[in-house]
């Protein structure tokens, strides 16, 4: 007995060549610059406070958030709190895949490039003295969530910090 195959059906070979179209395209488009996105137009300090996070998305997190998922702690700043800013620029540039953007009296702007795929996560710290804390925000340029990745980041920092 003849089996027809049904049109659009997927099949053992049509699965493996998607499979194997997926796992080029990855790196074909890191390599164009496609997975980067582009450099957020507005950022920096307003009024006091960082912009707000997407909070329809999963894939930030600030200090200033009022959701669970994007709500995170400030850094603690110390008894020091200029030290503590400028000890904590050291810290961005040493992590992999950092590069320190915009840096002024009390804010900095870091941009985290992922080693294989070329995303980039926008992320910025500014410094409130009387408070002795570090407010923060991490943000994904593409995608809906970031599993964590944005927390866990800040999270090193932190980490680092108090170390």
């Amino acid at each position: 007995m003849i089996f027809a195959r049904r049109p659009g059906r997927l099949t053992g070979r049509r699965l493996a060549l998607g499979a194997l179209l997926i796992v080029a395209a990855g790196p074909l488009a890191a390599c164009g610059g496609l997975l980067s996105g582009t450099r957020p137009a507005q950022r920096g300090p307003v009024d006091g406070r960082l912009r707000p996070v997407r909070e329809d998305l999963s894939n930030a997190v600030s200090s200033f958030a009022t959701t669970e998922y994007h709500r995170i702690a400030p850094i603690a700043a110390g008894p020091d709190p200029k030290a503590a800013f400028a000890r904590l620029r050291g810290v961005v540039a040493a992590m992999p895949g950092a590069a320190v953007v915009d840096e002024r009296p009390g804010y900095l702007y870091a941009e985290y490039t992922t080693r294989w795929l070329r995303f980039v996560d926008d992320v910025e710290f500014l410094l409130d003295e009387p408070a002795a804390v570090i407010h923060v925000r991490s943000a994904s340029r593409l995608g809906r969530r970031d599993f964590g990745v944005n927390r866990e980041r800040i999270e090193a920092i932190r980490a680092r910090m108090a170390g």
